[in-house]
């Protein structure tokens, strides 16, 4: 039986929704429309630094039940999102091994993943949003939150065009990361008190995140020079400032909050 053959054989656990997604539609359309990213940036930008503006000298808004359906259904779609990929990564490692985790595109086409592959970059653009409850409800808003997002959205959609290697990778943490972080908001929203050792294991995950995704960054060039792995040098570089500039300021961020006891929102 070849590798085709083995992983048609996941079609069985696929949903409706996944089995009939056209991934070769969604990857044509972010190849001809990954630009637009840049748009919706500059969009965010404006509105973002706008709205700060704007608010200066009005009062802030109670948006505490808008934050929990808001903060509640990211979560919903990040655990969901989580156990797709998740489950199509252990099966991967299991089955092929470390190094085809990595390397291997079938996350972008692959039986259940590929509608989850789509779904996480175009989820980059609407999370966006987050920003707006921080502008709305008039708190600090750091560096890290809004550089953060628009990278993310850029580098994701960036990514996607190419079917990059790595990618399973940095779908499958990003998705598990937001699943816990995302349900540490909703409930800090809907007025439960939440241990602080909750938020510093968020925290924490966050930069094994970016400390795995640089990892899986030097293994894709490495392996690219043997031809083991589709990737690009301009990818790669963009790829490695990215999670490195994440994991500086994650860090510099977990021994300012959790440490000195500065006071500031999580990104």
């Amino acid at each position: 039986m070849n590798e085709t053959d083995n992983y048609q054989q996941l079609t069985l656990t696929e949903y409706n929704f996944e089995r009939h997604f056209d991934e070769s539609l969604a990857i044509e359309w972010m190849q001809e429309n990954w630009r637009k990213a840049f748009v919706f940036c500059g969009l965010y930008a404006a509105l973002v630094f706008g709205g700060q503006h704007f608010m200066k000298d009005r009062p802030k808004l109670d948006l505490r039940r808008p934050m929990i359906v808001w903060s509640l259904s990211l979560a919903i779609f990040s655990i969901v999102g989580a156990v797709r990929t998740g489950f199509y990564m252990v099966y991967i490692l299991r089955t092929y091994g470390f190094k085809q985790s990595v390397c291997h595109q079938s996350f972008y086409y692959g039986p259940v993943t590929k509608f989850w592959a789509y779904a996480f970059v175009v989820s980059k653009a609407p999370e966006l949003g987050d920003t707006a409850f921080i502008v709305l409800r008039k708190q600090r808003l750091i560096f890290l939150h809004w550089y953060h997002h628009m990278t993310v959205l850029l580098y994701s959609w960036y990514s996607y065009k190419d079917q990059v290697a790595g990618g399973g990778w940095f779908m499958t943490m990003n998705y598990m990361v937001h699943a816990m972080m995302y349900s540490y908001y909703a409930t800090r929203a809907a007025g439960y008190r939440v241990p602080k050792s909750c938020a510093m294991v968020i925290t924490s995950a966050q930069m094994a995140q970016m400390a795995m995704g640089l990892t899986v960054v030097a293994l894709v060039y490495q392996w690219m020079q043997d031809g083991d792995c589709t990737s690009y040098l301009d990818n790669i570089v963009w790829a490695s400032l990215m999670y490195l500039s994440y994991l500086v300021l994650f860090a510099s961020f977990f021994y300012k909050t959790y440490f000195k006891g500065s006071k500031v929102k999580a990104a």
